[in-house]
């Protein structure tokens, strides 16, 4: 049998061969003898195949021309896989940012294909970690395959739509994709050609599905090893494709570039760095990536970088009004969508995600679909589609933050704004003209700092793992790691209404004790001097010569009346008309 293998496969290789001819009792005098006929009865016959593949070459504009294993292209020339590319990355932001055009079809590509650059970084810099062509195929396919569960219009979907329409329903599209995954391998025969090509069925399935959803079975205590594809001396795996750890994986990676790509906003973060430094030490019996101790700054990039594009792009104000009508629209529309499933049933867009064969056909193109019906019972959603076609969105009156979490429901909300009438306001608006919207900013773990959850190793000992607290690296770095921002809309565009409606909006965050909204001088002035906390005597830097007295003069606080509402306001504190926004 003539094999060849490259000094790369070559460790590896020699290694399977001497268990497997231990476990069959084959030494040394027996090797001449051995035919191809013997080796593939013993197993081996896969590594011929595996290393003669023929690499495919994909032309991407994030990571140039990257290479494909075979047995990915099989992934991808499926129905299921081919599905996403007809669904939008950033969902109704495209709507905002005309470049942000992309699908999570080239992003599934892009993490499958940096899936592979990192584990084969590992495998080349420390062989001892006996990293098989098995784990690295595995880890390929379940990067590839991570979004297979997306819905229409991606997080749209699965956090706005479905909430609503299925409000007792727990689920995510990680759950999705782990159904389609079997539904793919099931229905393209897939299973022979994942063994022709050396994974081993079905712990290689387990094993995938695991990295894109974690553990399968819930019923695991909290001290034991909860994964069935891979033993815990091979925990670094899991840390690859989504990584639940702290949130440093290559999905980010390739969104990151990829995104900021389209969305024309520079990305500050660098994953072929991270590349260059990443490797495994031992923490608590488990093994985990870890990075150089002076990464510890770019990581804190990574994360703001992450922070920032929530902040300018995909809970952009206009995006989000979007999205919401858009949700609207879907849940008006669902129970007269008809998509056809499996043994002929019929489901509707939020039963769809019940059976992956009607899930499959469940992509963008519903939003087409209601706008250009003419069915009267489509009416109510094609209405509000077309409104968002129009350019005909419900306005942004106002934003603010609250300093503590809040559970309470959008809709009560809504009815408070309504019921937050300043005196002297004509106009009357009800519940139903307000959308109240609450955005979670965070690094990625809610509260928590996600570099704590990072191990890192200095030059002189690589071996060993340390972390690195936020203290040791800058006393710049923000003190606290997520925050609410609490956004409301009007649904009625006429300017009396809105102008109305910007008044409600303030009052309601006095009321609240929410923070004074950044426009707040110039749309209600006769509130915004009311409250306590929303006077500041923090000096701007051409004020820093004034003294106290003069300061209190300046801001109009001495041998001033006080203002009379009827709120019954007893604090008589007036603007500063210096105080910077927000």
């Amino acid at each position: 049998m003539k094999v060849l293998f490259s000094l790369y496969e070559f460790d590896q290789v020699f290694y399977l061969l001497f268990i497997c001819f231990s476990e069959h009792g084959i030494t040394g005098p027996g090797l001449p003898f051995l035919t191809e006929a013997h080796l593939e009865k013993m197993g081996v016959f896969f590594a011929k195949v595996m290393c003669n593949a023929v690499l495919q070459v994909l032309n991407d504009p994030i990571h140039g021309h990257i290479e494909l294993h075979p047995l990915l292209l099989r992934f991808i020339d499926t129905p299921q896989f081919q599905r996403l590319r007809h669904i939008k990355q950033l969902g109704g932001t495209y709507l905002v940012f005309p470049g942000a055009s992309h699908n999570r079809f080239e992003h599934s590509v892009g993490v499958g294909y940096l899936a592979g650059c990192l584990v084969q970084a590992l495998n080349e810099r420390q062989p001892e970690l006996l990293i098989t062509k098995q784990d690295v195929l595995c880890v390929q396919i379940a990067g590839l395959c991570h979004d297979l569960g997306h819905g229409p219009f991606s997080h749209l979907f699965d956090g706005m739509f479905i909430p609503k329409v299925r409000p007792g329903e727990k689920w995510k599209h990680e759950m999705a994709s782990v159904q389609m995954f079997d539904h793919l391998v099931r229905v393209n025969g897939l299973e022979e050609v994942m063994e022709r090509h050396g994974l081993t069925l079905p712990d290689d399935l387990v094993f995938i599905k695991e990295q894109i959803a974690g553990p399968l079975s819930r019923k695991v205590s909290d001290s034991s090893w909860p994964y069935k594809g891979r033993p815990m001396e091979k925990s670094f795996l899991y840390e690859i494709v989504a990584n639940k750890r702290n949130g440093i994986d290559v999905d980010k990676w390739d969104y990151f570039a990829r995104d900021c790509y389209h969305l024309g906003i520079q990305n500050n973060f660098d994953y072929q760095r991270f590349l260059k430094f990443a490797r495994v030490c031992e923490v608590k019996g488990k093994k985990h990536i870890c990075t150089r101790d002076k990464e510890v700054g770019n990581l804190y990039d990574m994360f703001h970088t992450r922070n920032c594009l929530h902040r300018r792009a995909y809970q952009h104000k206009v995006g989000n009004i979007i999205e919401t009508m858009i949700t609207e629209a879907f849940v008006k529309a669902d129970p007269h969508i008809q998509i056809q499933g499996s043994s002929g049933r019929i489901f509707s867009i939020s039963s769809a995600i019940d059976d992956m064969e009607a899930y499959t056909k469940l992509t963008d193109h519903i939003f087409e679909l209601i706008l250009y019906s003419s069915a009267p019972e489509l009416s109510e959603a094609r209405a509000i589609l077309h409104n968002i076609v129009c350019r005909r969105l419900y306005k942004c009156v106002g934003q603010t933050t609250a300093e503590t979490l809040l559970q309470e429901k959008l809709l009560d909300w809504a009815k408070e704004v309504a019921g937050s009438k300043p005196s002297g306001t004509d106009a009357n608006l009800t519940a139903e003209d307000f959308v109240v919207r609450v955005i979670h900013m965070d690094y990625g773990m809610k509260e928590k700092n996600p570099i704590n959850n990072v191990h890192f190793y200095c030059k002189k000992d690589p071996t060993k793992a340390i972390k690195i607290r936020k203290k040791q690296v800058s006393k710049l770095l923000p003190e606290r790691f997520a925050e609410q921002l609490i956004r409301v809309y009007c649904k009625k565009t006429d300017d009396k209404s809105l102008e109305a409606a910007k008044k409600y909006f303030v009052q309601w965050c006095m009321d609240r004790n929410f923070t004074k909204p950044q426009d707040g001088d110039i749309i209600a002035p006769e509130l915004t001097p009311l409250k306590r906390d929303w006077h500041t005597l923090e000096r701007d830097d051409d004020d820093s010569e004034l003294d106290d007295s003069a300061e209190d003069n300046h801001l109009g606080l001495r041998d001033e009346p006080p203002r009379k509402t009827g709120r019954n306001v007893k604090v008589n504190l007036f603007h500063a008309p210096g105080e910077s926004r927000l």
